[in-house]
């Protein structure tokens, strides 16, 4: 039987004296929805803490979606910090949903935001603490069905025993359809098994029951799937696309926090997709195609956001927001409007050039703190390897002109174990950042140079599905670690700060990105010997997970370091962004030969198959330069 839907935080009040910042478990901001009274119900599971789930721009843009469509009724959830989780267990308090502190297992779909492939243990904790069965076929009829969708799920298969249906791709339409077939086959009688397998039927669902390993195919843990026997199913599920970017309301988060988050401002989202083509990154080909707002969308957007929320900051938010075509523009229009209110617009990334440099200047003010830039490689030759398509010359021009505006600190991003990867290009990695700091030595007042820093950011590649780098094996634990030292003890200048990735933490990251299902029995021995949080430092026990594979027989090191052949079937073949595997093929051949690929919103189609297989294009605002 379903746990009865009824306001329970007279349960959960006593324990807020007890815990750390209890503001997280309060619910009731400012912008959140009222529950409608006899609407079909969805709670949106972000399975990590208040702080850093409430302002996740996908997570709003779904409740917003459900929210606003008749009959049915969004709320929000968020994993609780282990110290409530536990007094939640010892009380006997289910996981409640924020808007109504109604049990989430009440409702009747619950869905998950998966934001990055270490959430598994997390996913547990909260189905767990929600009383709702880890997997679904230990689900009653009555149980809610469990969706997920998200960033963190482009090999859903680790992910795969736990959640009746994914939603890959753009979901803010493909959520609505999918809760509005619930409801109908709920009112229909349909059993459990029929009402998911039907789901199917909504383009860009994903549902697991309905495929098996393929027999002749590779055992786990790195088995391909096939669709079984008689299953309605497509053979590959291709991602989900928003019919129409532009028409989407770009207003969709604008809940104000009783308490600070990660990102503590309003947000607005000025372009979807990347074309640059790095051949590392798995968002540039899963959010393909670029799409842009035009900039008297952005500019009302920003007014109103900021008028309704009362926040003083806006986030311009895109995977390469100085890539929109009317970047310039809009920034010039936002400063004269915003002049004199004491509101302020961020830019979250900059192109690594001077024309970066230049719209961060427009959105500085008079705050000249940090200027952060992405090399990814220290030599041009790794970067071709790459496809960076930036050169030291670019960064040079952009690091001068970035101190001659008066920014006296750059920090600069890199990654460790790339494709090709020689003890020359990580010692490139230092050599870069002294030019730099020379340059700003060379460039700010003889009286500010005491004050001109370099910080170096190095993380360990990992190797992703769906990106010319997927057949990649990782650089063992051993070689990271000797490269990290290398790098450490080269560098000699005192100004340039250097910080490295936890090479544990990104070894189990790329295991659970490349292996089959039976990921998932890993994830489960590891909940069960008390890992949750993977993603935070203080919480991660990389022991625990070291035993788990133990009792499975499983070398986690060796997993994440075995290649793939190009023509191997892998274990995400079944899903997809519509990108071709012979684009990727392509790609992975000129990386070997260090040869460059254009983007394609600047240059001609470079044929990666996305456009003609999802029936959709490029839409700029206007022509990019």
């Amino acid at each position: 039987m379903r746990m009865e839907r009824e306001n329970r935080f007279a349960e959960l009040e006593p324990l807020l004296a007890h815990v750390e910042k209890p503001a997280r478990y309060l619910g009731g901001e400012f912008g959140a929805l009222e529950p409608e009274p006899g609407a079909f119900n969805v709670c949106l599971v972000f399975p990590d803490v208040y702080e850093i789930g409430q302002p996740n721009l996908g997570v709003a843009i779904l409740y917003h979606a459900l929210n606003r469509t008749p009959g049915l009724s969004c709320e929000r959830c968020y994993l609780p910090w282990p110290d409530m989780a536990d007094a939640m267990r010892d009380g006997g308090v289910p996981l409640l949903a924020l808007e109504s502190s109604a049990p989430v297992a009440s409702f009747d779909v619950v869905g998950f935001s998966i934001a990055h492939e270490m959430a598994g243990t997390n996913v547990l904790e909260a189905l767990d603490l929600a009383g709702i069965p880890l997997t679904s076929d230990e689900r009653a009829e009555e149980d809610p069905i469990v969706i997920a969708g998200g960033p963190g799920i482009w090999n859903p298969e680790p992910f795969a025993p736990m959640v009746d249906a994914f939603l890959m791709g753009e979901g803010e339409e493909q959520i609505v359809e999918v809760a509005e077939k619930v409801r109908a086959g709920r009112a229909a009688g349909l059993s459990r098994n029929d009402l998911v397998a039907s789901l199917a039927e909504v383009q860009g669902v994903y549902v697991p029951a309905l495929f098996e390993p393929v027999p002749d195919g590779p055992r786990a843990p790195f088995a391909a799937l096939r669709p079984k026997e008689g299953a309605s199913t497509p053979a590959v599920i291709h991602k989900r696309v928003c019919e129409d970017f532009a028409a989407s309301d770009p207003l969709a988060g604008s809940i104000v926090p009783h308490m600070q988050t990660v990102q503590d401002r309003l947000s607005i989202e000025v372009l979807r997709g990347c074309a640059r083509g790095c051949r590392f990154c798995q968002a540039g080909i899963t959010y393909r195609p670029v799409r842009e707002r035009s900039a008297d969308q952005v500019v009302s957007a920003v007014v109103q956001g900021l008028e309704a929320t009362g926040y003083d900051e806006v986030s311009l938010m895109s995977l390469s927001t100085t890539d929109h075509s009317c970047c310039r523009e809009f920034l010039h229009r936002l400063n004269r409007r915003l002049e004199g209110t004491g509101s302020r617009v961020s830019i979250p990334s900059q192109r690594l050039d001077s024309f970066g440099v230049d719209m961060a200047v427009e959105v500085a003010g008079a705050k000249r703190g940090g200027l952060t830039f992405a090399p990814e490689a220290g030599s041009q030759r790794l970067r071709d390897i790459i496809n960076k398509n930036v050169t030291e010359e670019d960064l040079e021009r952009a690091a001068r002109n970035a101190f001659a505006n008066g920014w006296t600190r750059m920090k600069l991003y890199f990654m460790m174990g790339l494709p090709g990867e020689t003890d020359e290009d990580v010692l490139a990695i230092g050599e870069l950042a002294e030019r730099v700091l020379q340059i700003g030595r060379e460039t700010v007042p003889k009286g500010k140079r005491g004050s001109v820093g370099v910080s170096v950011a190095v993380s360990v590649f990992v190797p992703k599905a769906d990106t010319p780098f997927q057949w990649c094996g990782q650089l063992p634990l051993d070689e990271v670690n000797r490269r990290q030292r290398m790098l450490v003890h080269s560098i000699k200048d005192r100004a340039i700060k250097v910080h490295c990735h936890d090479a544990e933490t990104s070894m189990l990251e790329a295991m659970l990105s490349k292996v089959d299902r039976s990921g998932f029995e890993l994830t489960r021995r590891a909940w069960e010997k008390g890992c949750r949080f993977d993603a935070w430092t203080d919480q991660f026990h990389f022991d625990r997970w070291v035993e788990a594979a133990q009792e499975m027989g499983w070398d986690l090191e060796g997993l994440a370091a075995r290649p793939f052949d190009l023509d191997d079937p892998l274990p995400w073949e079944h899903v997809g962004p519509g990108v071709s595997k012979g684009f990727l093929k392509r790609e992975w051949r000129r990386a070997m030969e260090g040869v460059t690929t254009a983007d394609c919103t600047r240059e001609s189609c470079q044929g990666c198959g996305v456009c003609p297989t999802l029936g959709v294009d490029n839409v700029l605002a206007k022509e990019r330069v």
